[in-house]
């Protein structure tokens, strides 16, 4: 175990953004063993603090489902890559023909953009200054998107990634994160976690082989695919524990903290 890649949401962090102590005190340990740590999130970088506040991680964060690469010590962006606009406004001309009343919204490198209606009531206030307007006028030509959303009302997540996905293929990479929201997240074609989580392992001479990877949700699947140990949260999505074959226990019980703990010890969880 040369390199640790964990997941934020539904691996480590809680619905109130807290990470467990035993959990911080398992990174803490691996870290003090001289083992690599980057966290691998759909986050965008201005929803980092808990992992900077609780962990301490001063590290590399590959964010936004593997479009950017954070620097938290620096507090900057050191590699991105964006959408072609083109293709993802012919992305969502598909996916509105599918679902009229979809809602839209992007991740840029610089902010966030949102179409009137895509969050409602207390969410708003989460976005500040942000002014909701439809993409077609807030995205300029240099704008750089790194994830696209799109996000319905009464359709099961699972359901509407399964019918969307295959018809935007050929424009965009698509998963889903949040366990019981209608809500897409596109990339470039061809980009998820597991590519630039393997792009930065070769980056410091790690083969996949001594990686251990621990997430809970599809965008996690290629990554948990690729390192050489990955781990399926129990608490997670059916589709994961049943395509991983090795599993942690469930969040509640810090299964990240239980398995890190015992590799620590030289056993095999």
């Amino acid at each position: 175990m040369r390199l640790v890649a964990s997941d934020l949401d539904g691996t480590i962090v809680g619905p109130d953004n807290r990470i467990s102590d035993r959990t911080v005190n398992a990174f803490r340990k691996c870290a003090d063993a001289g083992i690599r740590i980057v966290f691998v999130t759909g986050r965008p970088p201005r929803w980092l603090g808990p992992v900077r506040e609780q962990l301490g991680h001063t590290g590399t964060v590959i964010c936004s489902n593997g479009a950017i690469l954070y620097d938290l010590e620096a507090a900057q962006v050191t590699w991105s890559k964006p959408l072609a606009l083109e293709g993802m406004f012919q992305a969502a001309g598909i996916i509105r023909s599918l679902y009229p009343a979809v809602r839209f919204a992007a991740e840029t490198v610089e902010g966030f953009h949102l179409e009137p209606g895509f969050l409602q009531d207390a969410g708003a206030d989460l976005l500040g200054a942000v002014a909701p307007a439809p993409l077609t006028e807030s995205l300029g030509p240099g704008s750089r998107v790194v994830k696209f959303l799109a996000k319905v009302e009464d359709v099961h997540p699972d359901d509407f990634l399964r019918r969307v996905k295959p018809e935007v293929a050929h424009l965009v990479s698509t998963t889903h994160s949040a366990p019981s929201v209608p809500l897409l997240e596109m990339s470039a074609p061809g980009l998820d976690k597991a590519v630039t989580l393997a792009d930065y392992a070769e980056s410091l001479k790690i083969d996949a082989a001594d990686v251990v990877a621990f997430g809970d949700m599809p965008n996690d699947l290629g990554m948990l695919g690729w390192a050489g140990r990955g781990y399926a949260m129990a608490s997670g999505h059916p589709a994961v524990r049943s395509a991983v074959s090795r599993q942690a226990p469930p969040f509640a019980e810090d299964g990240v903290a239980q398995v890190l703990e015992d590799l620590l010890r030289g056993r095999e969880f």
